[in-house]
């Protein structure tokens, strides 16, 4: 039998007292202090502990009183450093959802029905890209998306499916939707009147910010302008028509899944926030009597206290922003939120790590104080859920509530040097970014420059250089690597069965309908676009009148795009961001050196085409490709979003490309990506390589390669690894994969 640890204890001078817990000198004093740091540096032999933050905040190791300058208040009490209840998780926990949709309406509402009765409380409703972009199912632009990264709504009989058996008086759902936020907020309204709900007690939200897809994840369907109307819009009649729902969901998460710092993501937000707050009050609203139905989602990453902090952070920051911007009611000026686990930390490989993220990322959601939380489930690098991952995503909630007495002491960490300390830097911080945004004229501005979008690039690519060269480590990526890995059993939804379906039932609503009810619907509609803003022509109220005479999602959307437009971007990559960690790298070298040596052998540099087919706005992969590749010397051109295969092909010709580097994250990579490959045969370019990068299930490999896709680069890859594979595939002969010569 092993001996105990023993642990050295103050006794006192008598030696029959009991044993005190171990006491250390509280080095409150300056001369406490530097006894510290001298014992410190003689441990560590003079190397320096302080961690410099990708947010530019230097952490030191170890935080006093003296590093505490704000008092941070009571729970309940402005401004809400400690959380927005006096009671917290003492007197309630936060609402266990989890985000998720797939395929059809009834797939996902039995899925749904199964984890409401595993211990759910609210539900989040995930829509497929078709949906988002506010096409009908039956679109030649979205034959790969239907159905793959969430579910297919065309119809209200969709919205009446995925809700049916669920009270819509009781359950409190949350839509991610923000492009076809109008038609799909319409399909939901009537879908409660159908079930005999009326809109005033239907309880939830609807995330409606559209700021952060003209920055990061680009589902977006109208132009700025026209698309802030929409959410002034639906401010005014959520206010009057539905006192329980939240008219929007202001949301972080996508950035710092873009790439964002803390810093990055806090302070857009917040500035977002301020920027719904004015067109809702220029609209003619009352700032108390919205404001508080304002709702904000946060992405919560790895840096376990630097999350904690920020979720306290963000509270200062909007009671201080609220403040400025004219609110008197307190509720106003409470920052209230969901969060989800982040997804760009799961991994591909070995991922049962996953599992271990997501508790650690759940605790600090937990210890800064949401209101509602979704853990990811540990398969969703490469693919949705299945019923497995998902209940153990569900159940790390379940456990924190009800095993770990966490919930029994309100805002634990407060009152912790550090938490403290790491709270005031992100106030600060990000209040110099909001402050540049307000002195600039506002959010929509910036977002019109492009300077936020180019801060967060630059993060991601910064970012993605850290990880290649080790320097940030991910265990079992670049770190702890497995010699094999067991592939995962992941859900595959049949893109082709999914999308008969819905045409199916597209065909039987048209022909049920009352088809000069439903064009004098949409016909009204047009005319309120067409028109400047006014409670007459409410763009919700009048997509209401089109879903009950049941129009489809396409033509509600259609018949504002006819006023607004369809909005679109060229990607502007980042320049010399991935290549400055690089300096003096032998890897690196050997790469350039390559890219140089085909440069001679063709007479020009090589040149890569980084494609994005599909209706997939989120570009944080395909950006990091084209400012990396650019740096080690490729010529490289980046395509629009939202592609075709033909139109792929157009421009690949058009620009004379050596490879195209199809990247895909919503899973229409085995409907798109063979079609680009037939494609550019029928043109007689079969010697056009075709390479795939993003989230590819390996299981799918194999069928890629069959169809020709000559390399694959999923979750993790090394970015200098894969440039040296291309090289490879143009005929230079680089050393084998993995054996590039190690940095010195």
């Amino acid at each position: 039998m092993s001996e105990k640890p023993t642990i050295e204890t103050n006794t006192g001078e008598d030696s029959g007292a009991a044993p005190d817990a171990r006491k250390l000198p509280e080095p409150s004093s300056h001369a406490d202090l530097e006894k510290w740091r001298a014992a410190a540096d003689k441990e560590v032999k003079g190397r320096d502990l302080t961690w410099q933050t990708p947010e530019g905040i230097a952490v030191k190791p170890l935080y006093t009183a003296e590093d505490v300058t704000v008092e941070p208040g009571l729970p309940g009490f402005a401004p809400f450093t400690r959380g927005v209840r006096a009671s917290m998780y003492a007197g309630r926990p936060w609402t266990i959802r989890q985000y998720a949709g797939f395929s059809t309406a009834e797939e996902s509402n039995a899925f749904y029905r199964r984890n409401l009765a595993a211990g759910q409380k609210g539900l989040s409703v995930a829509f497929d890209l078709a949906t988002h972009r506010g096409y009908d199912s039956d679109h030649p632009r979205v034959t790969g998306d239907v159905g793959k990264a969430g579910v297919a709504i065309d119809t209200l009989e969709d919205m009446k499916i995925l809700f049916d058996g669920i009270p819509l008086d009781k359950m409190s759902v949350s839509m991610t939707m923000n492009g076809a936020v109008i038609p799909i907020l319409a399909f939901f309204i009537v879908a409660g009147e159908e079930q005999g709900v009326d809109r005033k007690l239907l309880d939830g939200t609807i995330q409606n910010d559209i700021l952060k897809e003209f920055m990061v994840r680009n589902t977006y369907i109208y132009p700025p302008e026209p698309s802030m109307r929409i959410i002034s819009d639906i401010f005014g009649y959520t206010s009057r028509e539905m006192p329980k729902f939240n008219s929007i969901s202001i949301s972080g998460y996508h950035m710092q899944e873009a790439g964002a710092t803390q810093v990055q993501e806090l302070a857009f937000t917040i500035a977002d926030g301020m920027e719904y707050v004015k067109y809702g009050v220029a609209s003619g609203l009352d700032i108390d009597k919205f404001a508080g139905r304002l709702s904000f989602f946060f992405a919560i990453g790895m840096n376990f206290f630097m999350e904690v902090a920020k979720l306290r952070a963000a509270r200062v920051l909007w009671h201080r922003a609220m403040t400025q911007l004219g609110a008197q009611d307190e509720r106003s000026k409470m920052l209230r939120t969901h969060c989800q686990t982040s997804g760009v930390s799961l991994t591909e490989q070995d991922p049962y790590n996953n599992v271990i993220r997501t508790t650690i990322e759940a605790m600090a959601a937990m210890l800064g104080g949401t209101q509602s939380l979704h853990t990811n489930a540990l398969d969703e690098a490469i693919a949705l859920p299945t019923d497995f991952s998902a209940r153990i995503a569900r159940n790390t909630q379940i456990i924190i509530q009800e095993e770990t007495g966490m919930t029994k002491v309100v805002d634990p960490l407060g009152g912790s040097y550090y938490i403290e300390s790491l709270t005031q830097e992100l106030v600060d911080k990000a209040w110099e970014i909001i402050e540049r945004v307000q002195n600039e004229g506002g959010m929509a501005k910036a977002v019109a420059a492009g300077w936020p979008k180019a801060m967060i690039e630059e993060a991601a690519a910064g970012r993605q250089a850290r990880v290649d060269r080790g320097d940030d480590v991910i265990v079992g990526v670049n770190k702890y690597r497995l010699a094999n890995e067991d592939h995962l059993e992941t859900l595959e939804v049949n893109n082709t069965k999914v999308r008969e379906a819905q045409i199916a039932r597209i065909q039987k609503v048209k022909a049920a309908r009352d088809e000069a009810k439903c064009q004098a619907a949409l016909e009204a509609l047009r005319k309120g676009a067409a028109a400047p803003a006014s409670l007459e022509n409410n763009l919700l109220a009048l997509a209401v009148e089109c879903a009950r005479a049941r129009a489809t999602l396409g033509e509600i959307s259609s018949a504002m795009e006819e006023s607004f437009d369809r909005y679109g971007t060229q990607p502007t990559p980042v320049k010399g961001v991935y290549a400055a960690p690089y300096a003096g790298d032998s890897r690196w070298q050997q790469v350039i050196d390559g890219v140089a040596a085909v440069e001679r052998r063709l007479g020009r540099k090589p040149k890569l085409l980084v494609a994005k087919m599909g209706q997939d706005g989120h570009d944080r992969g395909a950006n990091v490709i084209a400012s990396a590749f650019g740096d080690m010397g490729f010529d490289v051109v980046s395509g629009p979003l939202f592609q075709t295969p033909e139109e792929t092909v157009v421009l690949a010709l058009d620009n004379g490309v050596d490879v195209v580097g199809a990247s895909s994250l919503a899973a229409g990579h085995k409907t798109l990506i063979p079609e680009l490959i037939q494609r550019l045969r029928e043109e007689g370019r079969s010697d056009i390589k075709v390479i795939a990068g993003g989230v590819i299930p390996p299981q799918d490999y194999e069928f890629l390669r069959n169809s020709g896709v000559q390399g694959i680069y999923g979750p993790g890859s090394n970015v200098v690894e894969c440039a040296a594979d291309v090289l490879r595939l143009l005929g230079h002969n680089m050393p084998p994969a993995g054996e590039l010569e190690a940095a010195e």
